[in-house]
């Protein structure tokens, strides 16, 4: 008896890392997968190749699993309505959906094109629109539903380089907030999943100094795609119903609850601020609360465990 017996899942990104593994993991706790996957390159740039989706539906059926493939983009809203409807028409329904696909176009703000700016949006963002509003209305007439969508510490916490990415990724964490509170009621749970992972996307981060070399060599050896699919398995399963609307991360063997922003400090004036007496009194008395400019690493500057 596996956590996700009968039901029927849709794996967007499932060709490789991430997504391979939470396809493979969801099958293996007993659902019927639907894997998706563009099979484009890491830049979104080719048109897409079907094999990587096909190969990873083979596997699961090799292991006595059901699954079928789709290779259409989730930035096309009409063809992710196709993938809900090849979740019913295949397996007579759909009661979660993971949607780590992605691309990559880093770049320093200053350089960014707009091409790298829309596309980088579109995939993530967009993306992550289409895969929640063509299905929130059918978990919300079945009064089931569960979405594990994928956010970064590139947007909760920040990286250089990747402004475009950082975007989309703070912008699914709050559309992952919104459909939770609005599902609450109908049993449509929404959360996010900040991962820490070895992956074709984080390889392609250039390396430039040892310090570098070192995290590279960390995360390749100790936080791996299958760790991030435990979580984002556990997140569709009956028991989780209970949670909803929240941000996770999974670093190798760790499992972090992130906060969300809620007030820190305030100053008041009965006189009212003018600009001068915020230059003078209200934003120097905020500045020791205010949160520094370190990266991810500064926060997670420990080994991974």
């Amino acid at each position: 008896m596996g956590v996700l017996d009968g039901k029927v899942i849709l794996v967007t990104g499932g060709g490789n890392g991430i997504g391979k593994e939470c396809a493979l993991l969801a099958a293996k706790e007993g659902a019927k997968v639907v894997v998706n996957d563009l099979g484009g390159t890491l830049s979104g740039d080719d048109a897409g190749d079907a094999g990587p989706a096909e190969k990873v539906a083979q596997e699961i059926r090799a292991a006595g699993g059901e699954a079928v493939s789709n290779s259409d983009s989730v930035t096309d809203y009409k063809a992710v309505e196709g993938m809900i409807e090849q979740a019913k028409d295949e397996f007579g329904g759909l009661h979660g959906i993971m949607n780590p696909a992605g691309i990559l176009r880093d770049g320093m703000f200053h350089k960014m094109s707009e091409d790298d700016w829309k596309a980088v949006i579109d995939v993530h963002l967009n993306g992550s629109f289409n895969v929640t509003r063509a299905s929130v209305n059918h978990f919300r007439d079945q009064e089931d539903g569960s979405y594990v969508l994928f956010t970064s510490t590139t947007g909760l916490i920040g990286n250089i380089g990747q402004a475009n990415y950082g975007a989309a990724k703070l912008g699914i964490a709050s559309l992952s907030r919104i459909i939770a509170m609005e599902g609450e009621r109908k049993n449509v749970r929404s959360n996010v999943i900040a991962p820490f992972a070895w992956t074709r996307m984080i390889a392609s981060i250039p390396v430039k100094d040892e310090a570098g070399k070192e995290r590279v060599e960390r995360m390749k050896n100790g936080m791996r795609a299958d760790q991030v699919a435990q979580l984002a398995v556990a997140l569709c399963a009956d028991k989780s119903k209970d949670v909803s609307g929240q941000i996770f991360s999974v670093r190798g063997n760790e499992v972090v609850l992130f906060d969300q922003p809620r007030p820190v400090k305030s100053v008041a004036r009965l006189e009212g601020w003018t600009p001068e007496t915020l230059l003078e009194q209200g934003l120097p008395s905020m500045k020791g609360s205010f949160m520094d400019m370190g990266a991810t690493t500064s926060v997670f500057p420990y080994e991974p465990i």
